[in-house]
């Protein structure tokens, strides 16, 4: 097959900027593997790229691919590695062209064996999440079994595996959710949830090792009174001050998560053993990706929103 079907901008704007267009399949270099396209998660990131406010993307990179998420079969690689034609991966994209087409060219050093307990449309929801709540709770955050964590925006595709990652490695966990958010969260593990639209949670939260920010804005700037002396306030969203860091003592970064195999089979791990559980909060067609990012739009996601792909979105 020599040409394939991608979603594509070629210009910065809103829904109507998205384009199905018919492309060359990539080819893979040295390191390189060519993944064919199972199910790919929907991300709040393919949003702020089309609209162009993912500075990562600029211009210069369009047309784009959008799609940060992949999870499929090892269809061609390049020489001497570990993967062959045939085996069931997953793995986030990263920076390049995206997955929301039906062949990915991927570093080899991104991927991680499919979790064998779930099937492609679960795992095709797992990578960039996940990989931005293990990142950002021990790779920036630091956090240690013993300690306290806030989670903000606990119900959300990224929050949802922060809970779990943090109870897992033995820290008590503050959430903060809302409606039937703050049930689902419980679900989780939490230790402790805050429905921030009855309460203010830095009246019901004490200080804490660390904040886990994935809202910003007025959110962040509260929580550095809860940031204990030695913690950190680690952001998705936006810098933190580092006027208020210095002030308590403390660490304020922003981060952006990056592709790494090697966590992702650790992630994998979990899954398989029934530690972490991954939420589906809805599936759609390859031909209803518009539609898929649309309901992102729209908020209050309880897990992760996935679409197919249209050459094996009936497959296991």
């Amino acid at each position: 097959m020599s040409e394939m079907q991608a979603y594509r901008i070629d210009r910065f704007g809103g829904p109507d900027v998205l384009q199905l267009d018919t492309v060359p399949v990539p080819q893979p270099g040295s390191g390189e593997v060519i993944v064919r396209m199972r199910a790919a998660g929907v991300n709040p990131v393919d949003l702020k790229t089309r609209a162009g406010h993912y500075p990562m993307i600029g211009e210069d990179a369009l047309p784009y691919t959008l799609g940060r998420d992949c999870c499929g079969v090892v269809e061609q690689t390049g020489e001497n590695l570990k993967w062959v034609p045939g085996d069931e991966v997953f793995a986030f994209v990263g920076q390049g062209p995206g997955a929301y087409a039906e062949y990915v060219k991927l570093d080899a050093s991104a991927l991680a064996r499919r979790p064998a307990s779930i099937e492609a449309t679960v795992a095709g929801a797992v990578p960039l999440a996940a990989l931005t709540a293990w990142q950002g709770l021990f790779d920036h955050g630091c956090l240690e079994r013993g300690e306290r964590v806030l989670v903000h925006a606990g119900a959300g595709g990224v929050g949802h595996f922060a809970v779990q990652f943090a109870k897992e490695k033995g820290a008590e966990v503050f959430v903060t959710a809302s409606g039937d958010g703050v049930e689902f969260v419980r679900s989780l593990g939490a230790d402790h949830v805050i429905d921030y639209r009855r309460h203010r949670f830095e009246d019901l939260v004490p200080e804490v090792d660390l904040v886990f920010d994935l809202v910003g804005g007025e959110t962040q700037t509260r929580s550095w009174n809860l940031v204990a002396k030695g913690g950190a306030l680690i952001s998705t969203i936006a810098e933190p001050s580092q006027t208020e860091a210095a002030r308590r003592g403390a660490r304020g970064e922003r981060y952006t998560a990056r592709p790494d195999g090697g966590q992702l089979t650790v992630i994998a791990e979990l899954i398989d053993k029934g530690r972490v559980q991954v939420r589906i909060a809805g599936t759609f067609a390859f031909s209803a990706l518009p539609q898929a990012l649309a309901r992102l739009e729209e908020g209050h996601v309880r897990g992760k929103i996935v679409v197919l792909s249209p050459i094996n979105s009936t497959r296991r």
